[in-house]
């Protein structure tokens, strides 16, 4: 998913991996850092990820919180991460949806000046990641919302309250996941 939305002044791309095997975390983010990649880039645990829109919602919030000097982290990439985890402070947000060493399943938030950079970025990112391109991951599955419920700690009567039909599971806690994000900026 690559967008080039009024309201951001980035491309924004959103890609997922799977079967990935990274041995060392810290060495892979190292590697990754020490390419000098001009654009901002984050990794999430797809497994925890509500869908492409959970991303693209926190890349447009962090955006727009860095185009308002609201932003909490000096950093791009990291601001994503913590409206994606509806979080304030770094370390929790890593831990609720950074990568991990058992991670096998990667999602990648790209956010470049130019669709030039993009590109760049995207092949690097798609040569450094040891695993298979597979955007699938992204997606809200059944396996995915118990867990996810719990980690944004979404209630069933919560749950049930935003749920408008049968059938729209996925819809409903993207939603309540998205609103969690928004919510973000009221928090001290």
């Amino acid at each position: 998913m690559t967008e080039n939305p009024e309201e951001a002044s980035k491309h924004i791309t959103i890609i997922g991996f799977r079967n990935v095997k990274i041995q060392n975390i810290n060495s892979f983010l190292q590697h990754f850092r020490s390419e000098k990649v001009g654009a901002s880039v984050q990794f999430f645990d797809a497994k925890l990820v509500a869908s492409p829109q959970h991303l693209y919602f926190a890349a447009l919030n962090a955006l727009k919180a860095f185009k308002k000097k609201t932003n909490i982290s000096n950093s791009l990439a990291v601001e994503a991460l913590l409206y994606a985890s509806a979080q304030r402070q770094i370390k929790k947000a890593v831990e609720m949806l950074g990568i991990k060493q058992d991670s096998s399943e990667v999602a990648v938030l790209i956010m470049a000046e130019n669709r030039r950079e993009n590109d760049a970025c995207l092949s690097l990112v798609s040569n450094l990641i040891p695993g298979e391109r597979n955007d699938s991951v992204l997606e809200l599955t059944n396996k995915k919302i118990k867990t996810i419920k719990k980690l944004f700690k979404i209630s069933g009567l919560e749950f049930e309250a935003k749920l408008k039909r049968e059938g729209l599971e996925k819809e409903a806690l993207t939603d309540l996941v998205i609103e969690r994000m928004a919510l973000l900026v009221t928090k001290s």
